[in-house]
């Protein structure tokens, strides 16, 4: 069976606990686009700021005040409803004063401005987090500052969240049944037929769940922040990758960030990595009892995704005597909950949004 839990990186210093989104402004996100848009085109881009509301639930009501269908409007990811979120959607041939001159609940338009492409999902750098966690140990000060070292120096684990296996945590095991093709066990579990899109979802959670093995495998072994001979590598400032030869030479490289160690988004044409590196994950699925051609009918590909993420401008300070304030920037596709748990030492943090990402 699959476990899908990731140990702490910093697991020697102890966490400030506390709590999360004690009230809506504790929790404050902010979308980074990719891109501006250009000011001419059929699309209007527009920001948004939403309070305890979900995205998907913003886009109905958009919908429904401008009288159009929701799919016609479009996000480059989910933001969480208890939250005070800003982010960019995107409509087709609606001009930008009608979507200023709109009157929402529980949320706000802040801009609108014309551009010529649609905006899909996962059009964005990433995300800025400014977090509020209230009723931290006395000492907070000093143990977010020793985590925050070893994260600034090391990385934040760029696993998957629990959110990711679904509210019973099991996803992944149903998706393993799915790829196994076992459709007796899965009708032992009440599942019968499944949508072309919950078959997805479940294949996706089984990649997830994969990852974070070969994720825990290198923490234990001292890995996040190295490279192994084989390690399909990736430059952190163009994104391009490249299989390591001689880890030595590039072990300056990794301390340094200019590029981190991939893990396998597993699929029938993912990119394998070699050597020692490639044995290691050759071994975690050959261990879950599935090959990468089982892959092909559910057409999951593959990728690689980064082992690490750089916390960008991570930054705290304390309000009062039990209350911390955190801000930082977080690339797409990674997770604010992985940065959470090393500080607070608590699995229970937080549910994000679990936003479209391009692994499959």
């Amino acid at each position: 069976m699959l476990n899908s839990e990731i140990p702490y990186l910093t697991a020697e210093l102890p966490g400030i606990g506390g709590k999360l989104r004690v009230e809506i402004d504790d929790f404050i996100v902010e979308e980074i686009p990719a891109y501006a848009p250009c000011g001419a085109g059929e699309h209007t881009f527009f920001g948004v700021e939403k309070r305890d509301i979900s995205t998907l639930a913003l886009i109905q009501q958009l919908a429904q005040a401008l009288g159009i269908a929701e799919r016609e409007i479009s996000s480059a990811g989910l933001k969480d409803a208890r939250a005070v979120a800003r982010q960019t959607l995107c409509v087709q041939w609606i001009p930008p004063e009608k979507i200023l001159a709109l009157t929402l609940d529980k949320a706000r338009i802040l801009w609108a401005k014309r551009h010529t492409n649609k905006l899909r999902s996962g059009h964005l750098r990433g995300n800025r987090f400014t977090l509020r966690i209230r009723d931290v140990h006395p000492d907070a000060a000093a143990r977010t500052a020793a985590i925050a070292a070893q994260l600034l120096a090391r990385g934040v684990p760029n696993g998957y969240g629990r959110q990711r296996f679904g509210n019973r945590g099991n996803n992944h095991e149903m998706g393993l049944l799915l790829l196994r093709n076992d459709r007796a066990a899965l009708r032992a579990h009440g599942i019968h037929h499944l949508s072309y899109k919950m078959r997805q979802f479940l294949i996706s959670a089984v990649q997830s769940a994969l990852f974070n093995t070969v994720l825990a495998a290198r923490i234990r072994r001292g890995l996040l922040d190295d490279v192994l001979p084989g390690d399909v590598a990736r430059k952190e400032e163009t994104g391009g990758i490249f299989i390591v030869e001689d880890a030595d030479v590039e072990r300056p490289r990794v301390k340094a960030w200019e590029i981190s160690a991939t893990g396998p988004i597993y699929g029938y044409k993912m990119l394998v990595a070699q050597a020692e590196a490639g044995v290691l994950e050759a071994a975690i699925l050959a261990e879950a009892g599935i090959a990468p051609v089982d892959f092909r009918p559910f057409q999951a590909k593959g990728s690689r995704r980064p082992l690490r993420y750089y916390p960008e401008g991570l930054a705290w300070q304390m309000e009062g005597t039990n209350v911390l304030t955190l801000s930082f920037f977080a690339p797409k596709g990674a997770y604010a909950t992985l940065l959470l748990r090393e500080l607070m030492k608590t699995d229970a943090v937080l549910d994000e949004e679990d936003e479209a990402d391009d692994d499959t």
